[in-house]
């Protein structure tokens, strides 16, 4: 099993702290480094600041969001920044969520598998450097009796395959990202529930594609904190506020996947909880609702020793790539975490 970090959203008054830790994450040997974005700052400038510098690192984008571009416009991207970084970039992709689609991009957000799909098929299709045709549901190129013609992409990728992952929380989206795609990039995941819940349709959809989960990247993002084991509750508390944003606010009340997900995970009580806390404005009431074993068991918390046995959890699962996301405060503290991880996964065996 590989490591990952996460640096989450740039611009959030620690620009010059995260690119410390992509480059201390470089040094330590992380395999790949991914940048997020929602509506704030985009992922693609931030991993070429990131990829220029850095040497071994893989960069990826977690993810590039299908609502803000055309899909022809990301085969760009990505093979820009593959050619930039020296072969070092990983396409994640996802359809985030009917706020940020609706509200900040005028996308409709229906129909997610089909266009996802559609996507994909587009994406993969310009960076091979076919001359780009298709016949969609959601898209059509070149558009039908106009002065359009089918072109294919200038740009010579580093690599003639770029890995593409897509974001999938829901059944039938883990069954078609296992299908479709090189590797899975996965949030909130418990050990002990993703043999039975994510990898299971993961694995239902490569045998769909006649494949094996062989050479798939199973990736979550787990957020870390190191301390005593004495004190799990106090590092619990930590993340109180991410999950219950995720949980409790992230989408409506119809239409709220990590909801879904903790209630799958057996909360539904506590999920219903802290929805309703959340969205009635009652932030830290929705915070305190959280059940400590569902933070507990979708992180990394306590010492090295603890943390090892849970990475061994995690590989023993079926994880490939564990990306973490360090907590803290100050530089020192992120730079602590990091190279904790490192050592636990030295203790694990599993370097």
């Amino acid at each position: 099993m590989k490591l990952g970090i996460n640096l989450g959203y740039w611009g959030a008054g620690m620009d010059a702290d995260n690119l410390a830790v992509a480059k201390e994450a470089d040094r330590l040997g992380y395999a790949v480094c991914w940048a997020a974005e929602a509506y704030g700052s985009d992922a693609a400038t931030v991993l070429a600041y990131v990829a220029a510098q850095t040497e071994r690192i893989d960069v990826g984008s977690a993810i590039f969001q299908i609502p803000a571009r055309r899909p022809t416009m990301t085969a760009m991207t990505a093979a820009t920044l593959d050619s930039l970084s020296g072969g070092r970039f990983r396409l994640g992709l996802g359809v985030s969520g009917p706020q940020v689609s609706e509200g900040w991009y005028g996308v409709k957000f229906d129909k997610p598998l089909a266009r996802t799909r559609e996507y994909v098929d587009i994406v993969r299709k310009a960076m091979s450097r076919e001359r780009v045709t298709y016949e969609g549901e959601h898209w059509t190129l070149p558009l039908p009796d106009g002065p359009g013609k089918a072109l294919k992409l200038t740009v010579h990728p580093e690599r003639p395959h770029i890995p593409l992952y897509i974001a999938a929380i829901g059944p039938k989206n883990l069954e078609q990202t296992g299908e479709i795609a090189d590797g899975a990039l996965l949030i909130f995941p418990a050990a002990e529930h993703l043999q039975d819940t994510a990898i299971a349709h993961l694995r239902a959809g490569r045998e769909k594609a006649g494949r094996t989960m062989d050479g798939f990247d199973v990736c979550p993002t787990l957020p870390l904190a190191v301390g005593d084991d004495k004190d799990i509750s106090t590092l619990a508390d930590t993340f109180r506020p991410y999950t219950a944003l995720y949980v409790g606010g992230m989408g409506s009340r119809k239409q709220n996947f990590y909801n879904r997900l903790a209630r799958r995970m057996g909360y539904e009580k506590e999920a219903v909880e802290i929805q309703d806390k959340y969205l009635d404005g009652d932030k830290q009431g929705a915070a305190a609702a959280i059940p400590q074993q569902l933070i507990d068991s979708t992180t990394l918390l306590g010492s090295v020793d603890r943390i090892a046995d849970r990475m061994r959890a995690y590989a023993e699962a079926g994880v490939t790539t564990l990306t973490l996301a360090p907590a803290g405060f100050t530089l020192d503290e992120r730079l602590t975490a990091l190279r904790a991880g490192t050592e636990a996964l030295e203790r694990a065996g599993l370097a």
